[in-house]
């Protein structure tokens, strides 16, 4: 395993983000819940808040992706490393969640043919992000963690949306159940496979790996990843519950900040009681002769590279970005859901103050694929100039944008052709 200390004075390597639209499904098809003239107002508010959520978290992936994650005198992690790092991520998924759950009727879950279209609706819009992401990575150089730019999320997305698609018309109780069993299940599993399964050969896949090795990339997208699919489930299928419930109510929005702060503090504190007081350290630092306290402690605060130890089962109650463990999950999820409470409160008296966020927020796709294509020229790292840049060309093309045309220009093609497939399955349907 690299050692950080060694490391140039870089961002690390990894990346967080996801492509999609609270006020429009995760491609940017607009959202299946029609809005009475008495409901516009809250609709609007919350839909401002989600976006403008989904903009934060934006933000926060450049973080992480062009300013450092240590500091090279304390070899400490830094503040937007500590605040951002994996949080980007789960919220971006949760939010993914939330946005499926919009485009499949909300409160009310679409049946019969129009569920059987939102399916199919669902599985293009996988298979055009995972392609995009797919193409991105040709641009992206590196191989390993310790050499690309970024860690592209799109494809993994593609995977999440496809594995997603049995459950778009569960219940919201039915699916926190789900979310749960994934934040569980997931991580045992990979602990359990990983030594067996094939080693990542490349941080990004891309078509020529797709082909020549599907089964590793296969595996490297549902498990062994920096994303992989199967844990992050428990963000998604939750995202999907909580879009099943009123949230333009301020008493949903509240009980979400409350909830999900609460949740956040009791998965932390579950991690210092077990690892910090009652001997997980020791035993991880028993069992994994190769690792001495110095490389333990990067894994818990920086993440695994690239994987994390399956020495002893003590590895999976540490909470470090991108570890992917039960505990770092539920931290993830309760800070997500914690922050969608607030974005939501925000909006119902400050909601102007929001529309930068919330430009940048609808239309993620976009500024997310562009901004991956400026890091594949690797001129940028840790320089606090080039995250404004990236940050203020975003917010201020993203402004005018949504000003002028309302969708992103990606989300206005894939959307499109997601529609196009909805009406073609719904007018099959009806002439049988």
């Amino acid at each position: 395993m690299t050692d950080f200390h060694e490391r140039p004075a870089r961002s690390a390597p990894w990346t967080r983000s996801g492509p999609r639209s609270a006020t429009s499904d995760v491609a940017g098809e607009p959202a299946a819940n029609g809005a009475s003239t008495a409901e516009a107002g809250p609709r609007k508010q919350r839909l401002l808040g989600i976006d403008a959520a989904r903009g934060l978290a934006l933000i926060g992936m450049i973080a992480v992706h062009i300013l450092p994650s240590w500091d090279p005198v304390t070899f400490e992690p830094t503040a937007q490393w500590a605040v951002f790092a994996g949080r980007s991520a789960a919220l971006f998924a949760l939010l993914a969640g939330v946005g499926l759950a919009f485009s499949t009727g909300g409160r009310t879950r679409h049946t019969g043919r129009a569920m059987t279209a939102d399916r199919v609706g669902v599985a293009v819009r996988a298979v055009l992000i995972a392609g995009l992401g797919l193409a991105i990575n040709e641009a992206l150089p590196g191989e390993s963690l310790a050499e690309v730019p970024a860690v592209n999320i799109l494809v993994y997305y593609g995977v999440f949306f496809l594995l997603a698609i049995p459950f778009l018309s569960l219940s919201a109780r039915a699916l926190f159940v789900w979310a749960g069993f994934f934040a569980v299940a997931g991580p045992v599993l990979m602990h359990l496979l990983r030594d067996v399964l094939p080693a990542i050969e490349r941080s990004n896949p891309t078509f020529l790996d797709l082909v020549d090795n599907p089964g590793a990339t296969a595996t490297q997208l549902v498990l062994t990843g920096t994303f992989p699919a199967l844990p992050y489930l428990a963000y998604l299928l939750a995202g999907l519950a909580i879009g099943r419930l009123d949230l333009a109510d301020v008493q949903t929005q509240t009980s979400l900040l409350l909830l999900g702060v609460l949740l956040a503090v009791t998965a932390w504190f579950a991690y210092w009681v077990l690892i910090l007081q009652a001997g997980g350290y020791a035993q991880m630092l028993a069992r994994t002769p190769a690792l001495n306290e110095e490389l333990i402690d990067d894994i818990i605060n920086f993440g695994p590279d690239p994987t994390l130890p399956t020495t002893t089962w003590w590895w999976l109650a540490i909470t470090g970005p991108y570890t992917n463990t039960p505990l770092a999950l539920l931290l993830g999820l309760g800070s997500a859901t914690a922050v969608l409470g607030l974005f939501l409160l925000l909006a119902r008296g400050a909601g102007r103050w929001l529309l930068p966020l919330s430009a940048m927020g609808s239309m993620t796709l976009t500024v997310y694929s562009a901004h991956l294509l400026g890091l594949s020229a690797e001129v940028h790292y840790d320089q606090p100039l080039w995250f404004l840049i990236h940050v203020g060309v975003a917010l201020v093309f993203a402004l005018i944008w949504h000003l002028v045309f309302g969708q992103g220009p990606l989300e206005r093609v894939v959307a499109g052709i997601v529609r196009a497939v909805r009406r073609l399955v719904l007018g099959r349907q009806t002439q049988t």
